[in-house]
């Protein structure tokens, strides 16, 4: 799998991330990832709906705690069709965990820790740093046909708060508040 350095930045310093740049028009790669309670979850198995794959290096942060609890919000609006996924390297204990203490109970959490199958495949495996091995920040909407409908790989510089859409979300009916959040007052967010 290719490497893509300076892909990202983290504290003004460039960081290779493993796996391909995901673009929204083509089919979204498949992946097994683990829940909460230790099973198997593929996303190709999810056919049929729009996910949107939140990927997070950890829910533990403040950044991607807000996220993952405005797409919370968010989700419980959507309907059956659509499903909110933050993946991150967490393991599934810390998520459920995590999960309870924040009242998250719209998203499904899922860990990558067992094949990074997820990180590999959607190019946002940490190569180097601090925090290698863990996911970048990133949001990636599947359609109901397995296509890709948008994805970001945050820059940590630039504006956390914009997703770009290809023109297939308007026929998905994901509202715009999906994927705006304010990080919170004071949070350091230089992180992915």
């Amino acid at each position: 799998m290719a490497d893509r350095a300076g892909a990202v930045m983290f504290k003004g310093n460039p960081i290779t991330l493993g796996g391909p740049e995901i673009k929204a028009g083509g089919d979204a790669p498949d992946f097994t990832a683990v829940d909460n309670g230790l099973q198997p979850v593929k996303l190709s198995q999810a056919k049929g709906k729009v996910i949107v794959l939140s990927a997070v290096p950890s829910l533990d942060t403040p950044v991607c705690d807000t996220e993952t609890r405005k797409f919370n919000q968010e989700a419980g609006k959507l309907g059956a069709n659509v499903e909110v996924w933050t993946v991150s390297m967490d393991l599934p204990f810390a998520q459920k965990r995590w999960c309870g203490a924040a009242g998250v109970t719209a998203v499904k959490t899922l860990s990558d820790f067992r094949e990074r199958s997820f990180a590999q495949n959607y190019g946002v495996l940490v190569k180097e740093g601090p925090l290698a091995g863990l996911t970048a920040r990133a949001v990636f909407v599947v359609g109901k046909d397995g296509q890709v409908l948008a994805s970001v790989v945050t820059n940590p510089q630039g504006d956390v708060n914009r997703i770009v859409f290809s023109d297939a979300k308007v026929n998905q009916g994901l509202p715009d508040s999906l994927f705006h959040f304010a990080p919170p007052q004071g949070a350091y967010v230089q992180e992915f």
